[in-house]
């Protein structure tokens, strides 16, 4: 097996309205269990790292809380409510849903990952969430039919 491609997008948040965080929370999850394709970081340096920032959480303590414990999505978010001492700072989601929403890829991974998709590249799709999107919707589908 080559591992589970991660196809929760980017643009879906859980109950506490953070985009991204279903999808990381996902990630670390499959990796803890040695589930996750090899192509895809468990905690990378994009997404990943803007949730953890805008969240004000720490890296490595996020990532050991989830591989030591293997939360469900909502003991996930229940214990990153328990650190910010039970709510959430609201203008700093909405920076960080913005600049997750507002994210585009350089010209380069646009054109690699729309032509991997057989869509050409007429400057309609150019944000990072529906590109990704589509890589991983590529991705999948080419896991499946080889």
């Amino acid at each position: 097996m080559a591992g589970v491609i991660p196809t929760i997008s980017s643009g879906v948040a859980g109950p506490l309205g953070v985009l991204h965080l279903p999808r990381f929370w996902s990630k670390v999850t499959l990796d803890a269990v040695g589930q996750l394709n090899p192509d895809y970081p468990a905690c990378g340096a994009g997404f990943d790292q803007m949730v953890l920032d805008g969240l004000g959480l720490d890296k490595e303590e996020t990532l050991a809380y989830i591989n030591e414990n293997r939360p469900s999505y909502t003991e996930f978010e229940q214990w990153i409510l328990d650190k910010k001492g039970g709510s959430l700072d609201q203008a700093a989601v909405n920076e960080l849903n913005a600049a997750i929403t507002g994210y585009n890829h350089d010209d380069d991974t646009r054109g690699a990952i729309l032509g991997a998709a057989g869509v050409g590249d007429d400057g309609s799709i150019l944000d990072a969430v529906n590109l990704n999107n589509l890589e991983d919707w590529t991705d999948w589908h080419a896991s499946l039919t080889g």
